[in-house]
C-alpha cells in the first residue's frame, strides 16, 4: 500500500511544485480538483473528468451524509466504486455548511445540529462523526471539521470561531482511523487577522496534521485581502507538507495564490459556470448567451484542445444554450474544467523551468486583453 505522502519537487520563489502520494494514486501539485458534491461532478462523466487532466476529486460530507447516506455508500463499496471514480478523492468536512447553512442549523462546543434542506430531518455533525463518515467514503483526504468563519467578521467573532475550529481539529484528530495511504488535514482559521491565523497555523503544527487547508478565505473578502491573508499564512506551514486553499476560485485567484505557496485548490465556479453558459478561456470570460456569438463560425478558443473547441463553433455553443440543450451546459462544463487544468500544467512547467513569474505576467495580459469579437 502507499504511504500518504508529499514530494516536493521545484519551487520558484515561495512557489511549489510536487505530487502528493495516496491510496488510490498520485496527484501532481499545484492541482485543481473538481468539485463532485453529490458524487458526481455536475454535467460530466468521471472519465470525460478524467480526460481533462484532473487527477483528484471533491465530495461533500454533509450532502453525502444526507442523500443517500455515507452507511448506505461504505455498504456499497466506497465512495471510488459508487461513482466509478478510481483516482484519488478528497471529502469536505460539512464545515462550510456551517457557515452557508447558518439558518438551518444550530451550532454548539459538541457540533452542530442540521435540519436537512431536502426533508426537514434533524442530523447532529460533530467531529467525531464527521470523521466517521469520510471513513465510510472511503476518502484519502479526510479535512478535519470546523466552522468556516464568515466575512466580515469581527476580531471577536473570528477568535471565538477560530478557537472552535482548533477544539474540533484536536477531536478531529482523535477520531482519524490512521491507514496507508489517507491523509487528515487540519484547515487554519481566522478570519482576514494575521495573529489569529498565526495562532491557527501554530496551533495545527504543534497537532501534527498530514497535510493543511486555508480556510475561510473567498467568502466576500476580495483577492487583495485574500492574497495578503495568504501572504502571512503560508509561510508559517511545514514545507514537507501540502497547502491546501480551500474553496478558490478564478485563474486569476489560483494563478496568484500559487505564487504565495499554495498547492491544491477545488471550487465550484468551472462547473457551475459552464452550466450558466459562462466560459473561462485565456482571454477571460466568455457569455455563450451573447448574440454576438450566433454567426461566429469561430471556436470558444482557438489554442484549447477540449472537445467544445476542437469539433463546435461558437454559433453552436450559442445555439445549445438559447436552445436550453442539454449539451450546451455539458461541453462548456468540459471545457472549464479542460482550461483549468491546463493553467494548473503551465503552472507546474513553469515552476519547474523558474519563469513562474513570467507565466503569471503572461497570463494576467492576455486575460486583460479580453474576447475578441468577429470583425
Amino acid at each position: 500500500m502507499t504511504a500518504f505522502r508529499f514530494d516536493l519537487h521545484a519551487t520558484d520563489g515561495a512557489a511549489r511544485c510536487g505530487t502528493l502520494h495516496t491510496a488510490h494514486g498520485p496527484m501532481d501539485t499545484p492541482a485543481f480538483m473538481p468539485v463532485g458534491t453529490a458524487a458526481t461532478v455536475k454535467a460530466m462523466m468521471p472519465e470525460s473528468v478524467a480526460a481533462t487532466g484532473a487527477q483528484m476529486i471533491l465530495g461533500n460530507t454533509y450532502h453525502l451524509m444526507l442523500r443517500p447516506g455515507a452507511e448506505r455508500i461504505g455498504k456499497l463499496g466506497g465512495l471510488h466504486r459508487f461513482m466509478n471514480w478510481p483516482g484519488p478523492i478528497l471529502t469536505d468536512s460539512g464545515g462550510f455548511q456551517v457557515m452557508s447553512l447558518a439558518k438551518l442549523r444550530k451550532l454548539t462546543e459538541d457540533g452542530v445540529t442540521f435540519q436537512s434542506h431536502i426533508d426537514g430531518s434533524k442530523h447532529l455533525l460533530t467531529p467525531e462523526r464527521s470523521m466517521e463518515i469520510q471513513n465510510l467514503l472511503d476518502a484519502d483526504v479526510t479535512m478535519a471539521f470546523d466552522e468556516c468563519t464568515p466575512f466580515p467578521a469581527t476580531e471577536k467573532q473570528a477568535a471565538e470561531s477560530m478557537r472552535l475550529s482548533m477544539r474540533w481539529a484536536k477531536r478531529s484528530k482523535d477520531a482519524f482511523v490512521e491507514r496507508p495511504g489517507y491523509g487528515l488535514f487540519g484547515i487554519v482559521q481566522g478570519g482576514i487577522y494575521p495573529e489569529f491565523r498565526a495562532e491557527s497555523a501554530a496551533a495545527l503544527t504543534a497537532m501534527g496534521f498530514d497535510g493543511y487547508a486555508i480556510g475561510g478565505l473567498a467568502v466576500g473578502e476580495g483577492q487583495e485581502l485574500m492574497f495578503s491573508t495568504l501572504e502571512v499564512t503560508t509561510p508559517l506551514l511545514p514545507t514537507d507538507r501540502p497547502r491546501y486553499l480551500m474553496g478558490v476560485g478564478r485563474p486569476s485567484d489560483i494563478v496568484g495564490a500559487v505564487l504565495r505557496g499554495v498547492d491544491m485548490f477545488d471550487c465550484v465556479m468551472p462547473t457551475r459556470s459552464g452550466r450558466t453558459a459562462q466560459a473561462f478561456t485565456r482571454r477571460g470570460t466568455v457569455n455563450l448567451r451573447n448574440a454576438r456569438h450566433q454567426d461566429d463560425p469561430r471556436p470558444l478558443d482557438q489554442d484549447c484542445t477540449c472537445p467544445a473547441c476542437r469539433n463546435y463553433s461558437r454559433a453552436y455553443l450559442h445555439h445549445l444554450i438559447r436552445a436550453e440543450e442539454i449539451l450546451g451546459p455539458m461541453l462548456l462544463t468540459w471545457h472549464n474544467l479542460h482550461y483549468y487544468q491546463e493553467v494548473m500544467a503551465g503552472l507546474r512547467s513553469a515552476i519547474k523551468d523558474g519563469r513562474v513569474q513570467e507565466f503569471a505576467k503572461n497570463f494576467a495580459e492576455q486575460e486583460a486583453m479580453g474576447d475578441i469579437e468577429v470583425g
